[in-house]
């Protein structure tokens, strides 16, 4: 049976979209999302999204890594969710959806995503490190030079090391541009290697950033392989809110597999 597709990329971080109102896809079938996903037999994408209709709300995100198996938010596929969701007539330019992780508003205007994230009140502090969830466990840590930094070695490490172990954590190694710009690259849980851009992780970098004091803003410029993203919360004791991620969400092109 063939399988009508749409591919979306956001600064890099790219899916596959499938328009699943009518519940024809196999939610079950983790290789036929693996073959998708591959680069060289498939499609060719980070992760894989569902657009499925819900009962109280704009649409409902199921999203799944690569490797096939259904995953944790992902900020950057949330917000190619919305331009889709814009394109098969959904939405116009305002959404409310439901994804694994609760509740999400988002704007699109001119190609720009503003997508809402969680709240975050838990920052932990490490000698070497920040960890914190955003909607999926991230790992931050400063580098003085990734430019040449070997990202897939030294994050598999991490991910897969104590005290992540199995379960694991995406790893962020960012780079300080100025006190409002940061470069981030990251090696991502599930893709198992480095991606081009991942939206929990900025948004994890920027809290990170402010709750060690790197900066005083509210709102954060994060450089990264695939492009800019933008950062934007309210603080409050620690506790942060109205957090915003934002950024380009683009229709790379549409077929049939």
């Amino acid at each position: 049976m063939q399988q009508t597709f749409y591919k979306y990329q956001g600064t890099g971080n790219d899916f596959v979209m499938i328009d699943n109102r009518q519940q024809t896809f196999d939610k079950n079938n983790t290789k036929q999302v693996a073959f998708l996903c591959d680069r060289r037999f498939g499609v060719g994408a980070d992760g894989l999204i569902l657009l499925e209709n819900h009962p109280e709300y704009d649409f409902k995100m199921v999203y799944y890594n690569a490797d096939g198996n259904e995953s944790t938010m992902c900020g950057n596929g949330g917000r190619c969710l919305v331009a889709f969701a814009q394109q098969l007539g959904v939405i116009t330019n305002k959404a409310v959806f439901e994804a694994i992780d609760g509740l999400h508003h988002a704007t699109i205007e001119n190609g720009i995503v503003h997508l809402q994230m969680l709240d975050v009140d838990v920052v932990e502090k490490h000698d070497n490190h920040v960890f914190l969830n955003t909607g999926s466990p991230h790992h931050v840590q400063f580098e003085t030079a990734i430019e040449d930094f070997d990202i897939k070695s030294k994050g598999s490490g991490i991910r897969y090391g104590a005290p992540y172990n199995q379960e694991g954590t995406n790893v962020n190694f960012v780079q300080k541009i100025s006190d409002t710009t940061f470069r981030v690259r990251t090696y991502e849980r599930g893709v198992e290697d480095e991606t081009l851009s991942c939206g929990t992780g900025v948004t994890a970098v920027a809290i990170a950033m402010h709750a060690t004091g790197e900066t005083n803003q509210s709102t954060v410029n994060l450089n990264v392989e695939g492009g800019k993203l933008q950062v934007r919360f309210d603080v409050e004791n620690g506790h942060y809110h109205n957090v915003w991620l934002i950024g380009p969400a683009t229709y790379v092109f549409e077929g049939n597999i």
